[in-house]
């Protein structure tokens, strides 16, 4: 109808989508019911998408989150949400409505524009950065990057030194691991190894955020807002680590030892470490 959207048959099997054309950072959303009737929605659930095929609920604090639509025709009621969705399709789906009248919506999406560099990994790839001696920072070091993949298991991120030291994040069985190795066990015997495992069924083909903080000997390990935080003992300031980062797998095969696992295969998004745009640095290159 004229007055906004109102299905020809009001049941839960209803929603309206909207294409915001690219990838958008939604801050806000705000309903109102159609216009001069007796028509509105009382409450509604959120889906959102990049593919316009696989969806996701926007949830808050870990629980499914049924919005409080309106309780009349014309008051807007404005959501400012609580964690930004980052997404190209929106649905609105309506779970009640008002019992004297039918489904009806007018919505409004608040947001703005997405920087986002994104790289494809195929599965044989990996990306190799070799860091700027200068911006090697004994104190701080601070990794981010999403990713998406299809791929229960696969190679995120690998760093190794020249005596078997190593830093491996990768996907098993849909959980995301941090495994830092001290090669030298007789120089270090405790803490050898730390294994931090977080997530689960992170292979659905969504977007998973993750952060790697060291500072000194504290370790930060966050993935989809879930963080554990650890201290290393002092061992980490021991690791003998090679200027070199690679994402996506490990660039010599059975360069370490024990390691013969597969190589990513889907998508990254905005890696930065310590503040360097490592895809756009690839792309300049």
């Amino acid at each position: 109808g004229a007055g906004g959207w109102s299905p020809l048959v009001s049941n839960k099997y209803q929603w309206l989508q909207i294409d915001l054309g690219e990838r958008t950072e939604i801050t806000a959303v705000a309903t109102q019911g159609g216009y001069g009737s007796s028509d509105w929605v009382t409450s509604y659930l959120l889906m959102f998408s990049d593919s316009g095929r696989n969806w996701k609920q926007y949830r808050q604090e870990e629980s499914i989150w049924a919005f409080s639509g309106n309780t009349n025709a014309d008051s807007v009621v404005y959501y400012k949400l609580q964690h930004s969705i980052k997404a190209r399709f929106l649905r609105f789906v309506p779970l009640d409505w008002n019992p004297n009248g039918r489904i009806g919506m007018r919505i409004e999406v608040y947001g703005c524009t997405y920087r986002s560099e994104v790289v494809g990994f195929d599965g044989k790839s990996c990306l190799i950065y070799t860091i700027n001696k200068k911006l090697i920072n004994a104190v701080k070091d601070v990794i981010s990057l999403k990713f998406k993949t299809m791929q229960s298991d696969g190679i995120l991120l690998h760093r190794e030194g020249q005596n078997g030291d190593h830093i491996t994040m990768e996907l098993t069985k849909g959980k995301l691991s941090l495994l830092i190795n001290l090669g030298d066990t007789k120089t270090h015997p405790s803490n050898a190894q730390i294994n931090i495992t977080l997530g689960s069924l992170l292979d659905d083909q969504h977007w998973h955020s993750v952060l790697i903080e060291h500072f000194n000997n504290q370790v930060n390990f966050t993935v989809d807002k879930h963080t554990h935080h650890f201290h290393a003992k002092g061992e980490f300031s021991y690791l003998d680590l090679d200027y070199e980062l690679s994402f996506g797998g490990i660039p010599v095969p059975g360069k370490s030892g024990t390691l013969s696992r597969r190589n990513f295969h889907g998508c990254f998004e905005n890696i930065y470490y310590n503040g360097v745009n490592i895809i756009d640095l690839a792309r300049r290159h």
